[in-house]
């Protein structure tokens, strides 16, 4: 079983203009067919896809996504499966969005997880089917705390990421999913500030604690970058996997228009293979990466995950770890 991770898919502003102008294909660039071979693509959809046009204006908040309900093509195409819901952008458009966005996901057999019309919904796993293997999605985030959902109160799956409290809800979460079938487990975290390349402590802990209470992996996104990779016990820890579709300005330094593709080959014994395919966004599109940005999107990671203990082989498209017993 391959599946496909992908961090913060933005299909608002800019983006959404392209999208009366081109083949839903086009976003995806020449990275299409790899996504495409995957067994499922999941990624976190970093904005509402909603005609409401009214914005979330209860508190302050400086940047509103929103993409028109027929942005959901762009998803379809890309082979995506199943998103995270449980972000700061999901309720950019008050709850009325957020229920469209429920709506177009459904009719488009998109799953979703990490939102809902109440708490219980935004904190129920997801299963979906993947070349045979049961896996759950269950999704989360410390991001946006007025956009938590409640008792018959639409929002967000939202946690603090300390203490026990979190642990348990990812625990009852656990018991949820193998109770519904789970062969495999991924917990989505959209978690932790903008712009930063390394993990706090406390996320650290919590994601390995995470694992230990049954999750089998870890797909972080929040920061715009992508961090270092883990592995802890049997389970994977990515711990942001950075921005793969957008329009966002570029940082020179920081470079948030570097990433990847990051394929996860598994089955019901756990994790066998993570492969990295390095890519580059431009607006509204993203490429494979090549040259010199091939080679600094490599060196960056190889960089990020030594301090784990975590290390890749070189292979032509990219970066490889295996686990084989």
């Amino acid at each position: 079983m391959k599946l496909a991770f992908l961090g913060d898919v933005m299909l608002g502003r800019g983006v959404n203009r392209e999208i009366p102008f081109h083949p839903s294909e086009f976003f995806w660039g020449d990275v299409l067919p790899s996504l495409r071979e995957a067994g499922a693509t999941i990624a976190n959809l970093e904005c509402a896809l909603t005609g409401h046009l009214v914005p979330w204006q209860r508190t302050p908040k400086v940047f509103h996504f929103r993409a028109d309900p027929a942005a959901v093509k762009v998803l379809q195409s890309g082979n995506v499966r199943c998103v995270s819901l449980a972000n700061n952008h999901s309720l950019d458009f008050e709850e009325a969005g957020l229920i469209e966005t429920l709506e177009v996901l459904d009719q488009a057999k998109i799953l979703h997880a990490g939102a809902g019309r109440e708490l219980s919904e935004a904190r129920k796993p997801v299963l979906l089917s993947v070349e045979g293997v049961s896996v759950a999605f269950i999704a989360m985030t410390d991001n946006e705390p007025p956009f938590a959902a409640g008792i018959n109160r639409p929002g967000t799956n939202f946690i603090e990421l300390s203490g026990e409290t979190a642990l348990g809800l990812v625990e009852e979460a656990v018991f949820r999913a193998k109770g519904m079938g789970a062969e495999f487990i991924v917990l989505s975290l959209h978690w932790g500030p903008n712009m930063v390349l390394n993990p706090p402590t406390r996320f650290k802990k919590f994601a390995r604690d995470a694992l230990e209470r049954g999750v089998d992996l870890i797909h972080g996104h929040s920061a715009h970058l992508f961090q270092g990779v883990e592995r802890h016990g049997k389970g994977l820890v990515l711990y942001d996997t950075g921005d793969f579709l957008d329009d966002y300005a570029v940082d020179p330094v920081l470079r948030n228009d570097w990433s990847f593709l990051f394929l996860v080959e598994t089955g019901r014994e756990g994790v066998k293979s993570l492969k990295l395919v390095p890519v580059c966004l431009r607006f509204a599109q993203v490429n494979l990466a090549k040259g010199k940005d091939f080679e600094a999107i490599c060196a960056r990671m190889r960089q990020l995950s030594a301090p784990f203990g975590f290390s890749f082989e070189s292979i032509p498209d990219g970066l490889l770890a295996s686990f084989e017993e």
